[in-house]
């Protein structure tokens, strides 16, 4: 099994309610498909770089997970289908990222910190 992030960007006009529901229905799809959910990470309204259909904000969340690579496939269409995506992105994680978000989740250093001056 292969290690690998999706992050999903959604329409601003969800509820809170929509967007839990959104979030298990793909956490879901990847258990039920012999994946395990690693983490997840919904990082709320954020502005845009650029519009998307006519909207300037959306609603980012970054899940981490394990699965087959033939997996990735099913998960895109689903995504591509679902009128509340408006992009998504899946990236395969080598050993280095990993151990990054491992580290990131559990609050030990990941060596990007700046340095504090005395």
């Amino acid at each position: 099994m292969n290690n690998y992030e999706l992050m999903v960007i959604f329409t601003p006009v969800l509820s809170e309610e929509d967007f839990k529901a959104a979030q298990s229905k793909f956490l879901d799809m990847i258990t039920s498909n012999g994946g395990e959910v690693v983490s997840t990470n919904p990082w709320g309204l954020k502005s845009l770089a650029y519009p998307i259909q006519k909207k300037t904000t959306a609603i980012y969340w970054v899940a981490e997970f394990k699965g087959q690579s033939d997996f990735n496939e099913k998960l895109k269409i689903q995504l591509l289908r679902d009128e509340q995506v408006l992009r998504h992105m899946v990236t395969r994680l080598d050993k280095y990222a990993i151990e990054y978000n491992y580290k990131k989740r559990s609050g030990l250093p990941t060596g990007n910190e700046k340095a504090v001056e005395a």
